[in-house]
């Protein structure tokens, strides 16, 4: 198959799959969406360990 011929078909099928994705995409997300991903977010964080103090050198 010639170059050419190759990148139009290409073309032409990464238009029709980008189509086909926006139809199943919602437009935006909603509060309840963008609210509860937050609150995993924050449960996560309040999961991790929190930090070892920083040691201080005495000098004696």
């Amino acid at each position: 198959m010639h170059c050419d011929i190759h990148l139009v078909l290409h073309t032409l099928r990464a238009a029709e799959l980008q189509d086909e994705a926006a139809a199943f995409r919602p437009a935006r997300p909603g509060l309840r969406h963008r609210v509860g991903w937050t609150m995993i977010e924050l449960g996560l964080r309040l999961t991790q360990a929190p930090p070892a103090p920083a040691r201080t050198v005495r000098a004696v």
